[in-house]
């Protein structure tokens, strides 16, 4: 019969010991990088949202001016212009969209995303208009009886 000893042999359990340990390590890795992937991800989303509420911002007070010309060519003179609104991700349920005299406002009741644009001003009536911006693709900047004025609907003198 064949007799057994009993060793005291450490190097099995050191191995396994290197295996957890290197698992663990992995997993602490590939979360570093999700949360690292997952901040690029956020952050360029702001930016392209931000760029393109500019942009959507700079033509709105681009119609307004081009209102406020018109306005001064005589007190019974009407102007009305469509503006596409460039979509964002961003969630556009909260946003809102004031015309004030001498400024442009975009309101965002949830987030960061409050922009301002100055406009001149200079055109013979006032300014005024407060619009959601709710699933809106086009609005209008309108003028009409000495009001320069946002809409979403189309003004019925343009149809």
């Amino acid at each position: 019969m064949k007799a057994t000893l009993l060793r005291r042999d450490t190097s099995a359990a050191a191995t396994e010991l290197g295996y957890i340990f290197t698992f663990l390590l992995g997993v602490m890795l590939m979360t570093m990088f999700s949360v690292w992937a997952w901040d690029i991800e956020t952050n360029t989303r702001l930016r392209w949202n931000q760029e393109a509420i500019q942009a959507n911002m700079e033509d709105i007070a681009a119609a307004v001016e081009r209102a406020d010309e018109a306005s001064r060519l005589g007190a019974n003179v009407s102007y009305a212009e469509e503006i596409s609104w460039r979509p964002t991700e961003a969630d556009e349920s909260l946003f809102w969209l004031e015309l004030h005299d001498f400024s442009l406002e975009l309101i965002d009741e949830g987030g960061p995303l409050d922009t301002e644009v100055v406009v001149s001003g200079t055109g013979a009536g006032e300014h005024e208009g407060r619009i959601p911006l709710s699933g809106v693709e086009r609005l209008w900047v309108v003028h009409e009886d000495g009001m320069t004025f946002l809409s979403l609907d189309r003004p019925a003198a343009v149809q």
